[in-house]
C-alpha cells in the first residue's frame, strides 16, 4: 500500500480525467491521497473532491507563489479548516526562486498559516525554495514545533540539504520526497533520502508536476507514487514494502487519521 501525501488532482489536467486517475491509483495500490490547496478561490473544488471520495483528503492554504490572490487571515483559515476532511494547513512557506523584490508579504502569509496551524492543531504543509534559512527561522519564531506548542508538519517536495532536513526533523517535521529524487541530477538529494530516518519520511507526486523516472516529462498522477518508493528502497537497499509501510504509517500519524 502506498499513499500520495501531496497532489493537486483538482488541477484541470487531472480533474478532467478523474475516474481514470482514481482507477490507476487502485491498480498501483495507492490507497489514499492528499489533495493540497494552493489558493482560496479554488479551495471549494479541493474540498469537494475530499467530500466525494473517502480515500481523498484535503488541506486549506495559499501557496507562496500566488501573489495576486485573496490573502488569508488566521480566522479564515481556522474557519475553513473546521471540517474532518481537511487534515492540514497549507501549502504554505517561502519561495525566493520564482518571485523577487520585497517579499515581506510572503513571510507574513507564512506566519498566518503557522498561527492557524497552532489554533486548529492541524499540521503544516511547507513549500520552501531558495529560502530554507528564513523558512526554518520563522518556523522556530512562530513555535511550529510540538515542543513549542505547535504540531509541526511536512517539508513537501524536499530538495534541500542534509542540514536543512536535520533542522526540520529536529522541529518535529517529516520529509517528503517527490519524483525529483529519481532524477539523475539529484545526487545530493538522493543522499538525504538514503540517510534520514524512515520514521520521518513521506512520499508524494506533487502531481500533475514532477513525474518520476521513467515517466519524466509526462503528466504526473497519484498512481505513480510507487515509483518514488521503489527508487528510495533501491537507494537504501531495503524491500519496497518497508518504505511503503513506514511512509503510510507516517501519513496516518502526522495527519491524525485512523487507518
Amino acid at each position: 500500500m502506498y499513499i500520495d501525501s501531496h497532489c493537486h488532482i483538482n488541477f484541470p489536467e487531472l480533474v478532467a480525467r478523474l475516474p481514470d486517475i482514481l482507477g490507476k491509483m487502485a491498480e498501483n495500490r495507492v490507497s489514499h491521497a492528499l489533495c493540497v490547496s494552493v489558493n482560496l478561490p479554488e479551495f471549494p473544488q479541493v474540498l469537494a473532491l475530499a467530500e466525494q471520495h473517502p480515500h481523498i483528503y484535503a488541506s486549506v492554504g495559499v501557496h507562496p507563489d500566488y501573489e495576486d490572490t485573496p490573502e488569508p487571515s488566521v480566522e479564515k483559515l481556522v474557519e475553513l479548516a473546521d471540517n474532518p476532511r481537511i487534515v492540514a494547513i497549507g501549502e504554505t512557506g517561502l519561495d525566493y526562486f520564482r518571485l523577487q523584490g520585497d517579499l515581506e508579504w510572503q513571510r507574513e502569509r507564512f506566519r498566518t498559516h503557522i498561527r492557524a496551524s497552532r489554533i486548529t492543531g492541524k499540521p503544516l504543509i511547507i513549500h520552501t525554495r531558495s529560502a530554507s534559512e528564513d523558512t526554518i527561522r520563522i518556523l522556530r519564531e512562530e513555535g511550529a514545533s510540538p515542543a513549542a506548542g505547535g504540531v509541526a508538519g511536512v517539508m513537501h517536495c524536499f530538495t534541500e540539504s542534509q542540514e536543512v532536513a536535520d533542522a526540520a526533523i529536529e522541529l518535529g517535521f517529516y520529509i517528503s520526497f517527490s519524483g525529483i529524487v529519481t532524477f539523475k541530477s539529484a545526487k545530493a538529494l538522493q543522499e538525504v533520502a538514503r540517510t534520514i530516518p524512515l520514521e520521518r519520511m513521506l512520499i508524494e507526486t506533487d502531481s500533475p508536476y514532477l513525474a518520476p523516472v521513467p515517466f519524466r516529462g509526462k503528466t504526473n498522477e497519484p498512481g505513480l507514487v510507487r515509483h518514488v518508493a521503489e527508487f528510495i528502497a533501491d537507494l537504501r537497499g531495503i524491500p519496497v514494502e518497508e518504505v511503503a509501510r513506514h511512509t503510510s504509517e507516517n501519513f496516518f500519524t502526522l495527519f491524525k487519521m485512523a487507518k
